[in-house]
């Protein structure tokens, strides 16, 4: 397909975060951009205050008349988006062109030089970081974000066209449509089973992944992963591996030995250990943009990070308040090791809101253990998304699994009074739903109370 020829560009579930960030491409080339969500949240109100027409009813007589020139337009859709959505089957039945937002991220950057970060965990914030770096050291990008970078206040970032950054999304095997020059895989851990059936297939998908880079290219992983690839890690011998790394007032200070030279006395400024390999991942995929490993290294130390993702939101001497977009075990405990390694001693509360049925399921026990580590827990119902309810699948259920005697279910009508209930030293909220939504009541109510 060539982009140059449509004028017209409709999305379906225009609101995702990786959606909206293809629909201010597509504004920002000049196409005309408009799309369907059915809940209006604040990335849809900023789209629309870019010009974008955005309506949320399923209903294929509120498009606009533009937009259904078969010839002249394209229509994107996520695979969130159910095969009977009357807007998806309206386009089908007329022959409209109709992509995946992968594919089309594909076509976008296919002639570019593209950074490509993969992981069920990570890939937001180091595709972030490295966005950052190469932002800081003039290198002419485009950058497609899975989240909201506080560096730049959006998830979509131009300033040229000869490199880009983009997520490489394993849900529905959408990274299999890219084609990258510099790919990094951060993690592997069993995710998304619903699509995938197992973790060897999940992890088969992966290699296949690295298999899609452009002749020559560079791969990057997380040492202890199944892959071959360039490693970067923390003491452990990798090829760009973290040394003498130490914390003076929350601030990260090490040294990083690389293939060809030691950078001393690198800093970055994200909690969490986690946090610290994806900054070091992005580290390593910017050195192949041929800019300075002590340029890139003081931009490092700028990052100021992405929304939710460990984000502090109050920090006084006697109360923190963090939104973490946690939705995994794996990423629960990270969030809690940062939390005990910046803040140790302290007295924590997790508001944790499940996401999917299907994830609630395959990975109840491995929840249970996580939240229990915390000093108290309150549960939400699990967020539905894109899945109908399973049979005796629900938050109480996964609560009667945590072995902590501090655990409650609440809903979130009672959310602000539970919290002062509890009265933490550290408040954490997590989860990938509609949680985020709440943040900015539970700062409010709180930064005045403290």
């Amino acid at each position: 397909m060539d982009l140059t020829n449509i004028h017209n560009v409709y999305f379906i579930g225009i609101g995702g975060i990786g959606m909206s960030a293809l629909a201010r491409y597509f504004k920002f080339v000049h196409k005309n951009v408009a799309g369907y969500d059915k809940t209006e949240t604040p990335l849809t109100k900023e789209l629309e205050n870019l010009g974008i027409s955005v309506h949320y009813e399923d209903d294929s007589n509120k498009i606009p008349n533009q937009f259904l020139e078969m010839k002249k337009t394209l229509v994107v859709y996520t695979p969130a988006v159910p095969s009977e959505h009357s807007e998806y089957q309206y386009f089908l039945k007329r022959g409209f062109d109709i992509k995946k937002r992968s594919e089309v991220l594909g076509l976008i950057t296919k002639d570019t030089f593209c950074f490509a970060v993969a992981g069920t965990h990570g890939k937001t914030t180091t595709s972030s970081i490295l966005a950052h770096l190469l932002n800081e050291t003039r290198t002419p990008l485009t950058a497609f974000l899975g989240g909201i970078s506080e560096d730049f206040d959006s998830n979509f970032l131009f300033r040229g066209a000869q490199y880009s950054v983009v997520e490489a999304d394993e849900f529905d095997r959408s990274f299999l449509k890219l084609y990258p020059d510099v790919a990094c895989v951060t993690s592997m851990d069993a995710d998304h089973l619903d699509i995938y059936g197992d973790s060897a297939s999940l992890r088969k998908s992966f290699q296949e992944f690295t298999e899609r880079l452009k002749p020559g290219g560079q791969l990057f992983v997380r040492n202890g992963l199944p892959l071959q690839g360039t490693t970067y890690g923390i003491e452990d011998g990798s090829d760009y591996c973290i040394r003498n790394l130490r914390i003076e007032k929350g601030t990260y200070i090490f040294d990083v030995v690389t293939p060809g030279t030691t950078i001393r006395g690198a800093r970055f400024n994200k909690p969490g250990r986690h946090n610290l390999l994806n900054g070091l991942a992005a580290f390593a995929m910017a050195e192949q943009s041929g800019n300075s490993l002590d340029k890139l290294a003081r931009a490092l130390a700028t990052f100021k990070g992405v929304q939710r993702r460990f984000s502090y939101q109050i920090k006084s001497k006697d109360f923190i308040f963090i939104d973490d977009y946690a939705h995994h075990p794996t990423e629960i405990n990270a969030v809690y090791d940062a939390i005990r390694e910046m803040h140790p001693g302290k007295n924590s509360t997790v508001v944790f809101q499940p996401h999917l049925f299907s994830r609630t399921k395959d990975f109840a026990d491995d929840f249970a253990e996580s939240l229990s580590k915390f000093d108290s827990i309150l549960l939400l119902d699990i967020y539905p998304a894109r899945e109908k309810p399973i049979p005796g699948i629900s938050s109480e259920w996964l609560l009667g699994k945590v072995e902590n005697p501090n655990k409650k279910l609440i809903k979130k009508t009672n959310l602000i009074h539970e919290i002062r209930d509890q009265n933490p030293d550290v408040l954490v909220t997590m989860g990938a739903g509609d949680i985020g939504l709440e943040v900015s009541k539970i700062k409010s109510e709180l930064e005045y109370a403290n």
